[in-house]
């Protein structure tokens, strides 16, 4: 079975919803815009649905999507759609938050909490669907890439080597060790089944892999995928 992209997930606010793409430009960050920006409190904290140095729990901010319209990202919410950079959405997020906190780019300190891209196999959500009984929808885990394959987990074998990605050349660098968020409604899919137990029992609570970027270029839906 030839690998190929099944699809493409872009996540302009770092734990808000995001967009799908057919097409994206990879730099040497990873997706041009992803996570480019983050809600952050006046501590430097970002939200995300757990609390540790780098991240306060603030379960609000998966009330919220983001996409790009042209040069910019706008936020939505059940109280309205706001630019990036307005004051309004900076406002609506603090009262939902119950914080103070405003949408900021990507500073000193990188955004994305692995490799620069994050990727899994068609096949290893399929084996979690049936073996576990849950719906596996990729939003849960919030990647970039979704690829259609034939063994579950071969994604896995690839750490530590290079892989083709239509134009552009990944290093797959580690698999992606879960926390609470993979069993939180978000991004448009439901928590359907609890994930994380089996995954802790069975799995060492990884699914997905993250890769950094060798070369540059785009990355389109439908692209083979030439892996060791």
């Amino acid at each position: 079975m030839q690998t190929t992209v099944a699809s493409i997930r872009r996540y302009p606010v770092k734990s808000m919803g995001g967009e799908s793409l057919d097409v994206v430009a990879i730099d040497a960050r990873g997706l041009v815009g992803d996570r480019w920006f983050a809600v952050e409190d006046d501590e430097g904290h970002l939200a995300s649905g757990k609390n540790s140095t780098r991240f306060r729990r603030r379960d609000a901010v998966f009330d919220y999507a983001a996409r790009t319209v042209g040069a910019g990202v706008v936020v939505s919410g059940a109280a309205g759609t706001w630019a990036v950079g307005e004051p309004g959405l900076d406002a609506e997020l603090s009262r939902a938050m119950a914080a103070q906190v405003r949408v900021l780019p990507e500073g000193g300190v990188a955004h994305q909490d692995g490799g620069q891209v994050s990727l899994v196999g068609s096949a290893t959500l399929a084996w979690c669907a049936e073996r576990w009984g849950i719906g596996a929808d990729p939003r849960r885990l919030r990647v970039n890439l979704v690829l259609e394959t034939g063994e579950p987990f071969v994604e896995e074998a690839w750490v530590g080597r290079e892989i083709g990605v239509g134009e552009v050349r990944l290093r797959p660098v580690e698999r992606v060790e879960r926390c609470r968020m993979i069993d939180i409604d978000q991004d448009g899919a439901n928590a359907d089944g609890r994930w994380l137990k089996p995954l802790a029992a069975e799995r060492d609570m990884c699914v997905a892999i993250y890769a950094d970027v060798v070369s540059t270029g785009s990355i389109r839906v439908g692209d083979r995928v030439v892996a060791p």
